[in-house]
Formats: structure tokens, sequence, C-alpha cells
């Protein structure tokens, strides 16, 4: 699996998205991706109780803790690197949480406009 450059949606050098748990497709706390990542995990976000229970209620539970996967379960402000498309997904419904750009990769804009990113930045001034 040959890793895309580590490229955030600015072009910059992709931040670190989340250690504790660690996230990403590779589990390398980036949001790195590849052409094996079907799901496209690009999209930094901080979780919210309110989108840990709809991800939970579309049938994508990440709070609950799954020790054999070594994964112990999100939590409210906890950063992840989820789904473009479920992000998306989301949206549509109210429910997207916030992101942050400078850690989402820059292949998330094949799926999610950068202009509706940036409505839920955390990390623009």
């Amino acid at each position: 699996m040959e890793m895309y450059d580590s490229v955030n949606v600015f072009g910059e050098q992709l931040e670190l998205c989340g250690e504790d748990p660690v996230a990403g497709f590779y589990r390398d706390g980036a949001c790195n991706t590849c052409s094996q990542d079907v799901g496209s995990h690009t999209v930094c976000i901080e979780a919210s109780a309110e989108f840990l229970e709809y991800s939970r209620f579309k049938g994508n539970d990440l709070s609950t803790p799954v020790p054999d996967s070594d994964f112990k379960g999100l939590r409210a402000g906890d950063r992840w690197c989820l789904c473009a498309a479920r992000w998306l997904q989301a949206l549509e419904d109210n429910m997207a949480p916030r992101v942050y750009l400078k850690r989402t990769h820059i292949h998330a804009l094949e799926i999610v406009p950068m202009a509706l990113l940036k409505r839920y930045a955390m990390d623009l001034s």
C-alpha cells in the first residue's frame, strides 16, 4: 500500500490528527491515505457526543471499545480521521462534526468541497 503524499487541503504538510486514540487509515495519527483506503479516512474531526451517537445510529459505532483491534473507543473531544463520505452524510443530516483543515488530507476534496469544510473548520482564524 503506497501512501499518498502527506499533504493537507492547503497544499501544506499534513499535521497529526489524533494520537489518543491513534487515528488514521494507517493508524499513524494522521489522515494519510492511499488507493486501498476505499473509505477515504481523510477528514480530521473533533468528535462530539451528538456526532458519536449519530454515527452509532448510522451503523458506525465509534464510541464502543474494541479490545481485539486495540481501539478504546472515542469520546467527545477526541480527534479522528473520518471517512469523507460519512462526514458529507452527517452534514446532509445536520450532524457534521467540526473539522481541522490543517489535519485533513487533500484527497478529502475529491469528495467534500473546500467551502463546506471551511464552514466547520476549527483552525481558521
